[in-house]
Protein backbone atom coordinates (compact mmCIF):
# COMPACT_ATOMS: atom_id res chain seq x y z
CA UNK A 1 0.00 0.00 0.00
CA UNK A 2 1.91 3.05 -1.24
CA UNK A 3 0.26 6.08 0.34
CA UNK A 4 -1.19 5.69 3.81
CA UNK A 5 -4.97 5.42 3.77
CA UNK A 6 -7.84 5.24 6.19
CA UNK A 7 -9.19 1.73 5.69
CA UNK A 8 -12.78 1.26 6.79
CA UNK A 9 -13.33 -2.48 7.25
CA UNK A 10 -17.06 -2.99 6.97
CA UNK A 11 -19.73 -5.66 7.03
CA UNK A 12 -22.54 -6.96 9.17
CA UNK A 13 -21.95 -8.01 12.77
CA UNK A 14 -20.19 -11.34 12.92
CA UNK A 15 -18.32 -10.92 9.62
CA UNK A 16 -14.98 -10.68 11.43
CA UNK A 17 -14.34 -6.95 11.18
CA UNK A 18 -12.46 -6.66 14.48
CA UNK A 19 -10.38 -9.80 14.01
CA UNK A 20 -9.46 -8.94 10.42
CA UNK A 21 -9.03 -5.24 11.18
CA UNK A 22 -6.55 -5.86 14.00
CA UNK A 23 -4.51 -8.26 11.86
CA UNK A 24 -4.57 -5.84 8.93
CA UNK A 25 -3.47 -2.89 11.08
CA UNK A 26 -0.65 -4.97 12.57
CA UNK A 27 0.55 -6.09 9.17
CA UNK A 28 0.43 -2.54 7.76
CA UNK A 29 1.83 -1.06 11.00
CA UNK A 30 -0.92 1.54 11.31
CA UNK A 31 -3.34 2.30 14.18
CA UNK A 32 -6.49 0.21 14.72
CA UNK A 33 -9.83 1.57 15.95
CA UNK A 34 -12.90 -0.50 16.76
CA UNK A 35 -15.89 1.59 15.72
CA UNK A 36 -18.11 -0.15 18.27
CA UNK A 37 -16.12 1.43 21.09
CA UNK A 38 -17.28 4.87 19.91
CA UNK A 39 -21.03 4.12 20.21
CA UNK A 40 -22.77 6.29 22.79
CA UNK A 41 -24.24 4.39 25.74
CA UNK A 42 -27.78 4.98 24.43
CA UNK A 43 -26.96 3.03 21.24
CA UNK A 44 -25.40 0.15 23.17
CA UNK A 45 -28.43 -0.01 25.49
CA UNK A 46 -30.83 -0.02 22.53
CA UNK A 47 -29.00 -2.91 20.84
CA UNK A 48 -28.74 -4.88 24.09
CA UNK A 49 -32.52 -4.58 24.35
CA UNK A 50 -32.81 -6.15 20.89
CA UNK A 51 -33.69 -3.02 18.93
CA UNK A 52 -31.85 -2.10 15.72
CA UNK A 53 -30.31 1.35 15.44
CA UNK A 54 -31.88 3.85 13.06
CA UNK A 55 -30.16 6.51 10.96
CA UNK A 56 -30.61 9.15 13.66
CA UNK A 57 -28.97 6.87 16.25
CA UNK A 58 -25.99 6.38 13.95
CA UNK A 59 -25.44 10.01 12.82
CA UNK A 60 -23.23 11.23 15.70
CA UNK A 61 -21.39 7.91 15.83
CA UNK A 62 -20.51 8.08 12.13
CA UNK A 63 -19.38 11.69 12.48
CA UNK A 64 -17.09 10.67 15.37
CA UNK A 65 -15.56 7.87 13.28
CA UNK A 66 -14.96 10.37 10.49
CA UNK A 67 -13.11 12.57 13.02
CA UNK A 68 -10.95 9.59 13.97
CA UNK A 69 -10.13 9.14 10.29
CA UNK A 70 -9.25 12.81 9.89
CA UNK A 71 -7.02 12.69 13.00
CA UNK A 72 -5.08 9.78 11.46
CA UNK A 73 -4.99 10.84 7.81
CA UNK A 74 -1.21 11.38 7.84
CA UNK A 75 -0.40 7.93 9.22
CA UNK A 76 -3.30 5.86 7.92
CA UNK A 77 -5.50 3.70 10.13
CA UNK A 78 -7.85 0.76 10.12
CA UNK A 79 -11.32 1.62 11.43
CA UNK A 80 -13.87 -1.17 11.69
CA UNK A 81 -17.58 -0.42 11.58
CA UNK A 82 -20.63 -1.84 9.84
CA UNK A 83 -21.23 1.13 7.43
CA UNK A 84 -24.11 -0.76 5.83
CA UNK A 85 -25.66 2.12 3.87
CA UNK A 86 -24.11 4.29 1.18
CA UNK A 87 -25.03 7.46 3.09
CA UNK A 88 -23.12 6.10 6.12
CA UNK A 89 -20.05 5.57 3.97
CA UNK A 90 -20.43 9.12 2.62
CA UNK A 91 -20.35 10.51 6.18
CA UNK A 92 -17.35 8.34 7.08
CA UNK A 93 -15.38 9.55 4.06
CA UNK A 94 -16.11 13.29 4.38
CA UNK A 95 -13.04 15.52 4.00
CA UNK A 96 -10.66 12.56 3.78
CA UNK A 97 -9.45 13.82 0.39
CA UNK A 98 -9.90 10.41 -1.25
CA UNK A 99 -7.31 8.98 1.16
CA UNK A 100 -9.69 6.30 2.31
CA UNK A 101 -10.87 2.90 1.14
CA UNK A 102 -13.74 0.66 2.19
CA UNK A 103 -13.08 -3.05 2.55
CA UNK A 104 -16.27 -5.14 2.58
CA UNK A 105 -16.17 -8.49 4.37
CA UNK A 106 -18.79 -10.50 2.52
CA UNK A 107 -20.38 -13.68 3.82
CA UNK A 108 -23.67 -15.55 3.75
CA UNK A 109 -26.38 -15.09 6.36
CA UNK A 110 -26.00 -18.73 7.40
CA UNK A 111 -22.25 -18.50 7.99
CA UNK A 112 -22.44 -15.23 9.90
CA UNK A 113 -25.47 -16.33 11.93
CA UNK A 114 -23.57 -19.46 13.01
CA UNK A 115 -20.65 -17.28 14.11
CA UNK A 116 -22.88 -14.89 16.03
CA UNK A 117 -24.59 -17.71 17.87
CA UNK A 118 -21.15 -18.77 19.21
CA UNK A 119 -20.25 -15.25 20.38
CA UNK A 120 -20.79 -14.58 24.08
CA UNK A 121 -21.27 -11.29 25.94
CA UNK A 122 -21.60 -9.10 22.85
CA UNK A 123 -24.23 -6.38 22.90
CA UNK A 124 -25.31 -7.11 19.32
CA UNK A 125 -27.64 -10.14 19.59
CA UNK A 126 -27.83 -12.63 16.72
CA UNK A 127 -31.53 -11.79 16.45
CA UNK A 128 -30.64 -8.42 14.91
CA UNK A 129 -28.55 -9.93 12.10
CA UNK A 130 -31.44 -10.07 9.63
CA UNK A 131 -32.10 -6.35 10.20
CA UNK A 132 -28.50 -5.66 9.15
CA UNK A 133 -28.82 -7.74 5.98
CA UNK A 134 -32.13 -5.97 5.26
CA UNK A 135 -30.54 -2.50 5.23
CA UNK A 136 -27.22 -3.50 3.63
CA UNK A 137 -26.58 -1.53 0.44
CA UNK A 138 -23.90 -3.39 -1.48
CA UNK A 139 -20.79 -1.20 -1.50
CA UNK A 140 -19.77 -0.91 -5.16
CA UNK A 141 -16.97 1.44 -4.10
CA UNK A 142 -15.39 -1.12 -1.76
CA UNK A 143 -12.82 -3.85 -2.12
CA UNK A 144 -14.87 -6.99 -1.51
CA UNK A 145 -13.35 -10.05 0.11
CA UNK A 146 -14.98 -13.33 1.07
CA UNK A 147 -14.95 -14.27 4.74
CA UNK A 148 -15.08 -17.95 3.82
CA UNK A 149 -11.35 -18.31 4.57
CA UNK A 150 -9.02 -17.84 7.55
CA UNK A 151 -8.45 -14.35 8.98
CA UNK A 152 -4.83 -14.38 7.76
CA UNK A 153 -5.96 -15.38 4.25
CA UNK A 154 -8.52 -12.55 4.31
CA UNK A 155 -5.84 -10.03 5.32
CA UNK A 156 -3.49 -11.26 2.57
CA UNK A 157 -6.36 -10.99 0.08
CA UNK A 158 -7.03 -7.38 1.18
CA UNK A 159 -3.36 -6.37 0.95
CA UNK A 160 -3.10 -7.95 -2.50
CA UNK A 161 -6.15 -5.95 -3.68
CA UNK A 162 -4.89 -2.67 -2.20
Amino acid sequence: MGNKQILFVMGVSGSGKSTVGKLLADKLQIPFFDGDSFHPEANVKKMKEGHPLNDEDRQGWLEKLNEVGLENISTGAVIVCSSLKKKYRTILGQNLENKHQFVYLEGSFELINARLSQRKNHYMPAGLLQSQFDILEFPDEALTVSIDQTPNEIVNDIIEKL
